[in-house]
């Protein structure tokens, strides 16, 4: 009784323990390589998962995204400087099979490579290139990492470099070419400041004297119009008065020669007007007189008119001028009498 429960409590116990190493729980990010007397014989998901005991054994692989700290390493550059570049390398599991079949140290490979292909790299730049060009470096380097990496069952996710040191002497020198290179780019930058100022005053003053000068060109040309414009206006108000005057004057004076030609005025009245329409001409002012066609006429009229108005003188001799001798009467001629006696006879 006492050996049947011993035998049976062990048997118990040999059940649990291979119950316990029978069951394989496999995580979500990772994955289970499962071996068969040594033999790889198949792969395990994530989740609850059964092997045989004793027979098959369960290898379980990360897959991930993981970093390999590449050691810092010394690289000649193009121009013969020396430097110290570290990096870092971002990668994941594809393939856990030939991740485990494949290389024996990936990381110790991993390693390797990168540190080659980064002297490889740098070795085919100048440092000024190099320090500028982290990007690209980054670049080629994780092509040919992914490309070497590929059979191992790794995709290189990006490669980052962390620093490139040149040795002090060379940073002394950068350093000092850098603070000349921005003293030349101040220097250049404030000349450039100047011209422009100086063009942008000089065609401010250039705009200003051409507006000016357009100003005045349009204030004399509108001067000149209005100028024109006045005397034209005070032309014509002229020529209108003296229109308006002259059209009251000719239906007066016409008025009034009709009225002394309606009242059958004698050559008296005719003379009198004459004398009064002189008397106007003189008033004026005017350094021309005009004197009518047959002024003589009236002067003989007015000469008759005086003569009859003066009482006969029987004393009155004909008295030669200059002392000549006086004619006899058959030789002398009588005076023709005036224009308007002769069309008073008519």
């Amino acid at each position: 009784m006492n050996a049947a429960a011993i035998f049976i409590a062990a048997l118990a116990i040999v059940v649990i323990a291979v119950l316990i190493r029978a069951v394989k729980i496999v995580r979500p990010f990772q994955q289970g390589l499962v071996e068969r007397l040594g033999r790889y014989k198949t792969t395990k998901q994530p989740g609850f998962n059964l092997i045989l005991p004793f027979i098959e054994r369960i290898q379980l692989i990360d897959m991930r995204e993981q970093v390999v700290d590449v050691p810092p390493q010394e690289v000649i550059t193009k121009d013969n400087v020396v430097v110290s570049v570290d990096a870092v390398v971002f990668y994941e599991a594809t393939d856990p099979q030939r991740l485990v079949y494949n290389v024996v140290d990936f990381f110790l490979g991993i390693t390797k490579l990168a540190q080659t292909n980064l002297r490889n790299l740098i070795g085919d730049l100048e440092l000024d290139k190099a320090l500028t060009s982290r990007d690209t470096i980054n670049t080629q380097l994780r092509e040919v990492l992914d490309n070497a990496t590929d059979k191992w069952g790794v995709r290189v996710v990006r490669v980052e470099i962390q620093r490139i040191d040149p040795p002090p002497d060379i940073v002394s020198a950068m350093h000092a070419q850098m603070r000349a290179e921005r003293d030349r780019r101040a220097t250049v930058t404030e000349a450039a400041g100047y011209q422009e100022a100086a063009i942008a005053r000089a065609d401010g003053e250039k705009q200003a004297s051409i507006l000016a000068a357009e100003g005045r060109k349009t204030a004399a040309v509108l001067d000149a119009e209005g100028d024109a414009r006045a005397i034209e206006l005070r032309a014509e108000a002229d020529r209108l008065r003296l229109e308006k005057i002259g059209i009251g004057e000719g239906a007066g004076a016409r008025a009034r020669l009709i009225a002394i030609k309606e009242a059958d005025a004698d050559n008296s009245v005719l003379t009198v007007e004459y004398l009064a329409a002189l008397e106007r001409i003189g008033d004026g002012r005017a350094t021309k007189l005009v004197i009518p066609a047959e002024f003589s006429g009236l002067l003989g009229t007015v000469a008759a008119l005086t003569e009859t108005a003066r009482a006969d003188d029987s004393t009155d001799e004909v008295r030669p001028k200059g002392g000549l001798d006086v004619p006899d009467a058959d030789d002398r001629v009588d005076v023709p009498p005036p224009q308007s006696a002769r069309r008073d006879n008519r």
